[in-house]
């Protein structure tokens, strides 16, 4: 088994301020800890590439993707909605940040036995078909399911999403998409606070209290959704990776840990293994104290080999 991490110098580049949560440090904190735990000399390591403005287009609207080229000032920046801040580096950050999903697509899909995980800034999940939004540009998920589905022709894609917010973003590019499923289980009244009632199909979605432990987390996923994802046989598994429902991270007041991580690792791994030849890419989303995400990154990049 191959575990291959993407990641690139231009997604630490940007700056949103020293009080922002979104920040390099989240990056350098998890590098450090893959040296500290020895996942470094474990894994391989690879730059990304930029995503292309039509790879851009196959999960949002050309008018809105030509609207973020043109608004975002070479110095200075701009408020693409009321939570998301740009400026040049952060739009280079993000065409990284889009690209490497599609790297690590065509990695899983070209090798056999290949796991990919995308260590990137700035997240995605929560960027519309036409919209910024919760300091998400571009929806980096979205993306690669979308170029998945159109350079492989796959017709089953599966998406999990186990960030504390729901990924309203990937809801709204994918609602209407049969060949997609999208698991998303979210803290539950929590920002961005959006229906937690499926409308759709192709929507699954698991609301959670506040305050809700791994034990409960695992024996829903057990019974909820293990068995609607092995009968979706998926052909390709890509994952929202955000660690900010750990118990040790302010953003949310969930109360998983890094052992939680692990089983999650464990199980989507055992999904991939089982319907399509260990195909799983997984993208950074949330997880915004260091020390909680660094550690539950390794985690769950330890359930997979």
């Amino acid at each position: 088994m191959s575990l291959v991490i993407f990641s690139h110098g231009r997604c630490l580049s940007y700056d949103l301020g020293h009080d922002h949560p979104e920040a390099a440090s989240r990056i350098h904190a998890v590098q450090d800890q893959l040296l500290s735990s020895g996942l470094e000399f474990v894994v391989q390591q690879r730059d990304a590439s930029p995503a292309t403005r039509d790879q851009l287009c196959l999960a949002h609207c050309p008018a809105y993707v030509d609207h973020v080229f043109d608004a975002v000032p070479d110095t200075g920046h701009i408020w693409l909605d009321d939570d998301t801040r740009a400026n040049a580096k952060s739009l280079n950050a993000a065409l990284y940040s889009a690209g490497s999903g599609i790297n690590a697509v065509d990695a899983v899909m070209q090798q056999q036995d290949t796991q990919a995980f995308c260590l990137i800034r700035p997240p995605g999940h929560h960027a519309e078909y036409k919209a910024a939004k919760g300091f998400c540009m571009f929806n980096n998920i979205a993306i690669a399911a979308a170029y998945a589905m159109q350079q492989y022709q796959l017709q089953r894609v599966l998406i999990v999403d186990f960030d504390v917010h729901h990924g309203n973003g990937t809801e709204d590019i994918f609602q209407q998409e049969p060949r997609v499923k999208f698991f998303s289980s979210f803290q539950h009244p929590f920002y961005p606070y959006t229906d937690p009632v499926s409308h759709s199909p192709s929507v699954i979605k698991m609301p959670l209290a506040a305050g809700t432990t791994g034990i409960l987390y695992q024996q829903r996923f057990t019974q909820e959704w293990l068995p609607l994802m092995h009968e979706f046989q998926p052909e390709l598994v890509l994952v929202s990776a955000g660690f900010d429902a750990h118990m040790e991270d302010d953003m949310g007041q969930m109360k998983l840990t890094e052992l939680d991580y692990l089983w999650l690792g464990q199980q989507l791994k055992q999904i991939a293994d089982q319907h399509c030849s260990g195909r799983l890419v997984s993208m950074l989303e949330g997880g915004y104290e260091h020390s909680p995400l660094a550690r539950s990154v390794v985690a769950y990049l330890k359930g997979q080999l």
